[in-house]
């Protein structure tokens, strides 16, 4: 099923995302994580994909294992910043050939050591999306930053480069995560404004232990709200509590996109199912 089809059901939905091994050793660990994830019948499952396509083998096959073993709608992420275009077509005809319909395109990241240069063949998700939508008959998704990207200009650079990247053919677009309700709505009325109207899902990380926060600030440069730093500053060196406190946080946020319309949530699950399980149960009634 495509993913387009599943955002029309017009009922609040939770979809969850998961990551693949490094190596193979670690595969057996992760496919177990897996498996108890796509238990929870989410409404469908993301695999993301490493720097430079290093899991792309591994993203592939537990996409397949997620639809053919378990029904769960599968979502294979695809990045392309390492890639030329023959390597991205074989990659699109593989998760073709493993009945993938659905691909989140992202530019990616470059390997470690690595340095960004525009020369290269692709270097754009737009570029992406373009390959995708002529080499098949994918549902495509892509990313969106409710703070803007890292690397652009400001809001309005960074709006304007995401509608050309729909204007590309993206059918839908999931947010970074966010960690105050307001930023996200502020953002889609930006992006409406703007012209682009494609469903647009909400991502909600839990963080559950004090050591995510800085890796998060460090990364995308996330504003952390005053009602989240008290509870880090509270909980942060009791690990059992900053879990609860830290689940109980993304239920709320949760909770309350579903009160204002935003019917579609995606879960940065972190491959840890126990998470993913008590956020489902707290909002079992909300979501039936």
């Amino acid at each position: 099923m495509k993913i387009t089809d599943i955002l029309t059901f017009g009922k609040p939905m939770l979809s969850m995302e998961v990551f693949p091994p490094k190596t193979q050793d670690a595969y057996s660990k992760i496919e177990s994580a897996v498996n108890e994830i796509a238990a929870l019948e989410p409404s469908f499952m993301s695999v993301t994909y490493g720097a430079g396509g290093g899991t792309s083998e591994f993203t592939a096959s537990i996409a397949r294992d997620i639809q053919k073993n378990h029904g769960v709608t599968a979502l294979a992420h695809l990045s392309c910043i390492s890639s030329d275009k023959d390597d991205i077509i074989a990659q699109i005809n593989h998760l073709k050939k493993y009945g993938i319909e659905n691909i989140l395109a992202l530019r990616g990241d470059l390997p470690a050591g690595a340095s960004y240069d525009e020369k290269r063949e692709l270097c754009y998700a737009y570029q992406l999306v373009q390959i995708i939508k002529e080499n098949g008959d994918f549902c495509v998704g892509g990313a969106c930053y409710p703070e803007a990207h890292p690397e652009s200009e400001n809001y309005r650079s960074d709006i304007a480069h995401l509608k050309h990247k729909v204007d590309a053919g993206c059918d839908f677009l999931t947010t970074q995560m966010f960690f105050d309700n307001d930023i996200l709505y502020n953002f889609l009325y930006r992006a409406r404004e703007a012209g682009i109207a494609v469903p647009i899902i909400a991502g909600i990380m839990p963080v559950t232990n004090a050591k995510q926060i800085k890796r998060i600030v460090s990364i995308s440069g996330n504003t952390l709200p005053p009602k989240f730093l008290r509870i880090v500053d509270r909980y942060g060196d009791d690990p059992a509590a900053m879990k609860q406190a830290g689940i109980a946080f993304a239920c709320e946020q949760i909770i309350d996109l579903y009160a204002n319309g935003i019917n579609a949530v995606h879960l940065y699950t972190m491959n840890s199912p126990d998470v993913a399980a008590k956020i489902k149960s707290n909002i079992s009634e909300i979501i039936k």
